[in-house]
């Protein structure tokens, strides 16, 4: 209590005095610029169906987005921020955009004007500080055309048809991924073993592969099983090379989803890291409402039993093909709740191709011959699956009994190992190659009979 014993007016005088006072300091005090921000950097992605532009800011800050005709432009007003980056160097060629202007307005807010080549469908949203990333301000330019649909048409299911595989390279554009020594991206790496196992499974008789993201760009993790669905793929397999809180930790590792946790403190690790792709690389707004997204939960859940026992065999057979020829962080395909494995009608596994974050490991997966064997394992193990089970009216189920698989020796391969990989008997594997033992070399191709 202020001049506790005081006389009243004395009392009231001394008030009046504090309060004088405090509001002097006030004055004095510099005033907090709550929504100011600064645009640290400006950066472009550009996607098959749309263009990505990512504005890193040193703090959160409020923003509105209009558009306007004749000629068509795209304007984003972002509250009491200074334009600190630059914005000549974007890549714009290959974009709807065909310039970048700004300017103050208000005397305190950045006007970003984006001059365009034609039409484009803008959103955008904020994403919050995450890891070692900013606050962000990302506006997706969709293009007017369809030109997504080209790239993921459907795969007519009538007839003898081709056995379609998926493949998801993990995170992209805006999302780096893992990162291990000398800068080496999770992205990169991924992208490039995609590649090559597309070709792998491509060069093989019944299959079709289909790459989910062909470049450096993002996908929300939402959109990558519903491209998976869009393909009717039999297979949905996303590619990653992940990190580890330790440096030791290595191995090549397939996982499946599990609605029940997970298997390991690594299989919940990796879940969780993966699963906050979207945090990084930004899903923006959902179209479902919450209670849509539960209600859509609860089938999930239900409808996964179906797929999740054929996860697990066909990434049984993925494990058993890597295990001849690097190290298996686990000799078990292992289970937790990722979400892009979350498909209801599709058999999904996610594989880890190593740790990124092991120096060791690092330096083979940067090579573009390991990542080659790598997709080549990847392929055997898939095709194995499909040959043992074609599903019913492929190409695959009709002719598999005409096909000479073969299969090369590589070190780790054991003949009962072969043998279980493609559903046969040793005798048979033996009598078809006219071996009178079970000894096997390195490099030697064995004929694989029809079981």
């Amino acid at each position: 209590m202020i001049g506790a014993g005081l006389p009243v007016r004395l009392k009231t005088k001394l008030k009046r005095k504090l309060t004088d006072a405090v509001l002097a300091v006030l004055v004095a005090l510099p005033v907090a610029q709550v929504n100011s921000a600064e645009v640290e950097g400006v950066r472009l992605w550009r996607a098959p169906d749309h263009t990505r532009l990512v504005f890193d800011l040193d703090g959160p800050a409020e923003h509105k987005l209009f558009t306007l005709k004749n000629p068509d432009r795209v304007v984003i007003d972002v509250t009491g921020a200074k334009l600190a980056a630059g914005v000549d160097g974007l890549p714009l060629a290959d974009t709807p955009i065909a310039s970048v202007r700004h300017a103050v307005k208000n005397k305190r807010d950045l006007r970003v004007v984006l001059d365009l080549k034609q039409p484009v469908k803008p959103r955008s949203f904020a994403l919050r500080r995450h890891e070692q990333l900013p606050d962000r301000l990302v506006i997706d330019l969709h293009d007017g055309g369809k030109v997504e649909e080209k790239t993921f048409e459907q795969v007519q299911v009538s007839g003898e048809r081709d056995i379609i595989v998926a493949i998801d390279a993990g995170h992209g554009g805006e999302d780096p991924g893992a990162l291990g020594p000398g800068g080496l991206r999770e992205k990169d790496v991924v992208l490039a073993i995609s590649r090559y196992l597309q070709k792998s499974i491509n060069g093989r008789s019944g299959f079709s592969a289909k790459l989910v993201r062909t470049g450096d760009y993002y996908i929300p993790l939402r959109e990558r099983v519903k491209k998976g669905r869009q393909l009717r793929a039999d297979l949905f397999v996303s590619i990653h090379a992940d990190a580890f809180t330790r440096k030791d930790a290595r191995g090549a590792g397939v996982y499946a989803v599990s609605s029940r946790g997970a298997t390991s403190e690594t299989a919940r690790f990796l879940a969780q890291r993966e699963n906050e792709s979207d945090l990084i690389g930004g899903a923006g707004s959902l179209s479902l409402s919450d209670k849509d997204d539960t209600l859509a939960g609860v089938l999930l859940d239900l409808a996964m039993t179906a797929t999740m026992n054929a996860s697990l065999d066909i990434g049984t057979s993925v494990l058993s093909s890597l295990g001849s020829f690097t190290h298996l962080h686990k000799k078990k395909v292992e289970q937790a709740n990722f979400s892009v494995l979350r498909n209801p009608d599709v058999p999904s596994i996610l594989v880890e191709t190593g740790f990124i974050t092991n120096p060791q490991e690092a330096r083979r997966l940067r090579d573009p011959s390991f990542q080659k064997r790598m997709a080549n394992k990847l392929g055997d193990g898939i095709v194995a699956h499909f040959t043992a089970r074609p599903p019913a009216g492929s190409w695959l189920a009709a002719n598999g009994n005409r096909i000479d698989r073969k299969h090369t020796i590589t070190r780790g391969d054991t003949l009962s190992g072969i043998a279980a990989r493609y559903s046969i008997s040793i005798a048979d594997l033996k009598r078809a190659n006219g071996m009178q033992t079970s000894m096997i070399r390195v490099g030697q191709t064995l004929t694989i009979p029809s079981s």
